[in-house]
């Protein structure tokens, strides 16, 4: 068996599921999910309605490559959605459609990462703290090592880049950034992004960006930047050394679907390209022409916007006296501060009020005797609007009976 697997952490719900094993919780109380991270909003009518319309495709085998509309497709909302001149893009050298975004962060680093023989040090996969456990994953399983930048609320829960030392740029093959993050909802402004475009040249190392909560804000008149913005900005036409991850999950309710793309440095797509051809991982022509309708369709991910909206300002107005919890710059969490033990805080809450949440502690790594998730939880605001204003008032009651 490949050793690297007993380096790998238990997942964050399997942690979850222990923790709140034995507890009972108040059976005339409707369970109620703030936990994972699933879109739970109606899935656009039109997107099931072209999968089914293209199901005769079950019959032809798909290319990796991706048929030519999803990649023009993709190219033209990269265009529309971050400023990107027309034309800089090619569909058929920097886009590639993928399986949703877990599957291509996890084989990207395998691409990337160029293992260590027994005489060199191992590279670096560097990643934010708290992160996404995908990042750490398939680092240990690409013979790299995980460096984790801790996300502080006094830099705004974003990496103190500043502060990363000569020695670990050296060392980076892969820096993953998550805007907005996963769980802490921070946005990486601009002015950073070409700032580590810089840092990338000087010391070669690739930026991955995950931005598969990049639709999800609260400003219409101002969508967040990414790395294809500062790119735009800075006259970058090759993207090199630049490589972005989306998704339909969030954006258009289709985590099913299992729908996404990598986009940028056209070199580094054809050798991914290559890696996922023997990787096996084509998406099926029918999910690909489905993917087509969402990505060229705007108003339904307004409307999605509408409903988180209404959504935060419910809830923050319920917990905002008895929790420090803020309104994030994007995604759907909410990072609270816990008035005890992130742990003992998360189950005490599922036993008296059937409200399940995720310790941040389970989300972050301890560095030099510090962990930036301890203290903390996360809260999904993605069931339906009313669970959300009941789960809020449950929590409610729980903190002010503490």
């Amino acid at each position: 068996m490949n050793h690297a697997l007993t380096q790998l952490q238990p997942y964050p719900f399997e942690k979850l599921r222990g923790l709140l094993a034995g507890a009972t919780p108040d059976a005339a109380k409707r369970p109620i999910a703030l936990s994972i991270g699933e879109p739970k909003h109606r899935s656009p009518a039109f997107v099931g309605e072209a999968l089914t319309a293209n199901l005769d495709q079950l019959a032809v085998y798909p290319t990796t490559l991706g048929v030519p509309a999803l990649r023009e497709a993709i190219a033209q909302w990269c265009e529309r959605r971050f400023n990107v001149p027309a034309g800089w893009l090619d569909a058929a050298r920097h886009v590639l459609p993928v399986n949703g975004t877990r599957e291509a962060l996890f084989a990207f680093t395998q691409t990337v990462v160029q293992r260590a023989d027994s005489s060199q040090e191992r590279g670096l996969v560097v990643s934010p703290n708290p992160f996404y456990q995908i990042y750490e994953g398939a680092a240990l399983l690409a013979g790299a090592t995980p460096h984790y930048l801790p996300c502080l609320e006094d830099n705004g829960f974003n990496p103190d880049f500043v502060a990363v030392s000569a020695d670990v740029w050296k060392r980076c093959q892969i820096l993953f950034l998550c805007s907005p993050g996963n769980p802490t909802g921070a946005l990486i402004p601009v002015e950073e992004l070409k700032k580590l475009i810089a840092l990338a040249d000087q010391y070669d190392f690739v930026i991955a960006a995950d931005e598969c909560y990049s639709e999800l804000y609260f400003d219409e008149q101002n969508p967040p930047a990414g790395l294809l913005t500062a790119c735009a900005e800075l006259g970058r036409s090759d993207f090199k050394r630049c490589v972005v991850f989306h998704s339909l999950s969030k954006r258009s309710n289709l985590p099913g679907l299992r729908s996404g793309f990598v986009a940028g440095d056209a070199d580094i797509l054809k050798s991914f390209l290559l890696y996922r051809t023997y990787h096996g991982c084509a998406m099926p022509i029918q999910t690909q022409l489905a993917s087509v309708a969402a990505w060229n369709d705007e108003v339904h991910v307004r409307a999605n916007r509408d409903l988180y909206r209404e959504k935060f300002d419910a809830v923050l107005a319920i917990l905002g006296d008895v929790l420090d919890v803020q309104r994030p710059d994007g995604g759907f969490y909410l990072w609270a501060k816990t008035p005890m033990d992130d742990a003992t805080f998360t189950r005490e809450l599922f036993a008296r009020e059937h409200v399940t949440v995720v310790p941040g502690s389970y989300l972050s790594r301890e560095v030099e005797g510090v962990s930036p998730g301890a203290g903390r939880v996360r809260m999904a605001l993605v069931a339906p609007l009313a669970e959300c204003i009941e789960a809020a008032e449950r929590i409610r009651a729980f903190v002010k009976g503490l």
